[in-house]
């Protein structure tokens, strides 16, 4: 699978602000929705008539658009800094 447990507090270690354990922040989520955006986008490139991961890419990029969103809403300097570490155009 692409995304084991490791991967996962990999990101979570890289982008959280608790380390490793931080799940729940907007940042870590962010940043896991990310990765699985370019992994689906890749797969998508080659098997164009996925319907289903689609459909599933299409809502990942919701979740990540909202969160983005809330963000800033709350906080602009921390959302200016995760779009500037992901690499995001906003």
């Amino acid at each position: 699978m692409y995304l084991d447990k490791e991967k996962k507090a990999e990101i979570f270690a890289q982008y959280g602000k608790g380390g490793a354990q931080d799940t729940g922040s907007v940042e870590s989520q962010v940043a896991l929705f990310s990765y699985r955006i370019k992994h689906l986008t890749e797969h998508l490139k080659q098997n164009h008539k996925d319907h289903n991961t689609a459909r599933s890419l299409t809502m990942l990029v919701g979740k990540r658009r909202k969160l983005l969103s809330y963000l800033k809403d709350r906080d602009i300097e921390r959302y200016r800094a995760l779009i500037k570490a992901l690499g995001l155009r906003r």
